[in-house]
This record gives structure tokens, sequence and C-alpha cells, in this order.
């Protein structure tokens, strides 16, 4: 059944905090049942998965932020979208010969110190080099690099150190699949790393997530880490990983499979909420209701402003369905101020 709002603002605790009227103490409070997930930073405002992109999402009072993470060829865990270069950075201008046969560039084939010579842009399409937000960050302005997953840890408990608060973490295993194809295991790599820096049990304010239904019980099961779990849901007709059956795993049967092992569920936002009934109120879907009655949290991707849903006028709308209606425990977005502004405005009893 829906979860009750305890969100406590940070945008407004922020505000009494520069006000005088609360202490450091009590603005550090953001622990919520409904939570804020930086999809890849603040990537509405900056290039997604840059550090001054996760810097402004910070700044802007989200209570996670995530990490999609791939390995360079030297075993490095690196914070990019996927495994391919070609459409965020100037990999084709700079190393024009390391394409493979399929017209790609992989992070993988590049060493750290070659991916660090890259420059980080909006993206872009490959065939014709538009911008696919085009009123995004413009391209001709870049000046970002590839971050490392430890650099951008490194910069998130700095900050939570020097603000007080505790903004977590939100890494994704990014195809292990191919991972494992080129001889690297980037699961067990990252958990190392994760292991390595606080986030390695149940209280840790962190997930991890992955799309490949086989290697999040292998992380469980296998590599026994202990912090917190999330299932991404994608479609079969994506192109789901071997052993992955999301038809499956959305039904009451695989929510409850899932439960044994996960914490929550990261479904894409119209496996929750397929749209506005006649009473204008969210229309849940069998999977929300079975995870819900589960116990699972669910937190759905992605909700963009300038890609709504086609049911949604307005991210008012949007996020009242997404919060009021359906009970949903968190929601990742490219605008992470505009959702902690609303759920500042809308506070729950």
């Amino acid at each position: 059944m829906p979860v009750k709002n305890l969100i406590k603002s940070s945008v407004l605790a922020v505000g009494l905090l520069m006000a005088g009227s609360v202490s450091l103490a009590q603005a550090q409070d953001i622990q919520a049942e409904q939570v804020v997930i930086a999809h890849r930073g603040a990537s509405g405002y900056l290039p997604e998965h840059t550090l001054p992109a996760k810097a402004l999402a910070y700044g802007m009072g989200a209570d996670y932020i995530e990490q999609d993470v791939v390995l360079s060829k030297d075993g490095v865990p690196v914070v990019l979208h996927d495994i391919h270069l070609d459409t965020t950075t100037d990999v084709a201008r700079k190393f024009p010969d390391r394409k493979r046969d399929d017209g790609r560039y992989y992070v993988i084939d590049f060493t750290l110190a070659e991916l660090k010579s890259l420059t980080v842009t909006e993206r872009f399409k490959a065939d014709s080099g538009k911008q696919v937000y085009e009123n995004r960050f413009p391209g001709d302005f870049a000046m970002f690099e590839i971050p490392t997953l430890e650099e951008e840890i490194k910069l998130i408990q700095g900050l939570n150190h020097s603000t007080g608060r505790d903004v977590g973490i939100y890494p994704e295993i990014k195809d292990p699949a191919f991972h494992r194809g080129e001889g690297q295991d980037i699961a067990k790599t990252v958990i190392s790393v994760l292991e390595k820096w606080g986030y390695n049990n149940p209280n840790s304010n962190s997930f991890v997530q992955c799309f490949d239904w086989a290697e999040t019980q292998r992380i469980r099961n296998e590599l026994h880490y202990q912090g917190k779990l999330v299932q991404l849901l994608g479609e079969n007709r994506w192109g789901a990983p071997a052993g992955t059956d999301y038809d499956y795993l959305k039904s009451g049967e695989g929510i409850v499979e899932m439960a044994k092992v996960v914490d929550g569920i990261g479904p894409w936002l119209p496996q929750v909420i397929s749209g506005l009934g006649e009473n204008g109120k969210a229309t849940m879907t069998p999977t929300l209701i079975a995870a819900q009655r589960a116990q699972l949290l669910v937190h759905p991707y992605t909700l963009r402003a300038d890609q709504l849903p086609k049911w949604a006028g307005d991210m008012n709308i949007a996020l009242t369905a997404i919060f009021d209606d359906a009970g949903i425990n968190g929601i990742f977005t490219d605008f992470p101020d505009q959702v902690v502004q609303f759920l500042a405005r809308n506070p729950a009893s």
C-alpha cells in the first residue's frame, strides 16, 4: 500500500539554516521515505556524469546522486552512462583509429590516462552530432572530463563533511556480461571500491542497481554484498541481458522472487503508472501494487521536465501522480531542484 510521506525538504532546511532558524545538525536530517535521486547528476543543467553536474545536484538538495559505472582498459571504475564513448565525448576526433568494426568507441579499449584526455559534452547523436536535448548545456561550451568512481565518492563525502548533510550514492553496475566477455569482473571491482569507502552494510547511505537479474543475485549471494540492492526493470524488447526476463520480473511471482534478494526495484516509469484515470488520479499498475505489497522500495526512472510522460501536462501533475497518488518512494530525475521544491511545497502528514 502507499507509504506515508515523511520528507523534510533540504531546500527548506538550507533556507532556514541560512536564516539562522535551525542548526546544522537539524538541517542535516534528510532521510525520508520519499527521496530525490539525481539521475546522472543535475543532468538537465550540466552534462551528465560530470563532477560539476554532481556538485550542482548536491546543492539542489538531492538525497541520492547516481553513478553509472563502467571499467577502463586498466580496470579502473569510471562514471559514464554506458560502455560507449562516442555520444558524450570527443573520442572520434582525438582517437579516430580506435573504433571497433561496428563503428563504436568502447570505454574498455582505453586506459584511464587516455579517458582523462577526452572532453565530455552534452549527449549528442553519433550520426548527426545534434544534441539529444537541444535546450540543455551547449555542446560548444564543453569543458568537462570523465570522473572515476572514487573521485565522485570523494566529492560527495567531502561535501557531506563540509555541509553536515548525508547525501547518498546510487551506483549502477553497467553491462556485466559485456565486461566479463572482455575479461573483467565489473561487479567485483565496483563492490570492492564501495566497501573500501564504507558502503558495505544495510545502513550505508547507498543503493547498488543493475539491470542484469543474474548479476544482481550474484552480487548478493556470491559476492556477499551486504548493502542495499535494487533490481532495475526494463522491457524485453529493448534487449534484456541473457537470463533476465523482465515480463516475469514485473509479474506478481517475479516480485516475490526479487524481494528475497533486493531491497527495491527501479522500474521504467510507465511500468508503475500507466496514466491518469477519469478522476485525475494516477492509475497504478499491477507491478507497483505487487511491489508495495512485498514492501519493496520503488524508485522509477526517469522524470524529465523537458520530456514529460504524455499524461502529464507539467511537472506538478507528474509529481502529484508519483508521490501523492501512487505513494512511490522516490524518483530518478534530471531536474532534482524541481522535485525537491515540489516535496517542500507538498509535505504529507
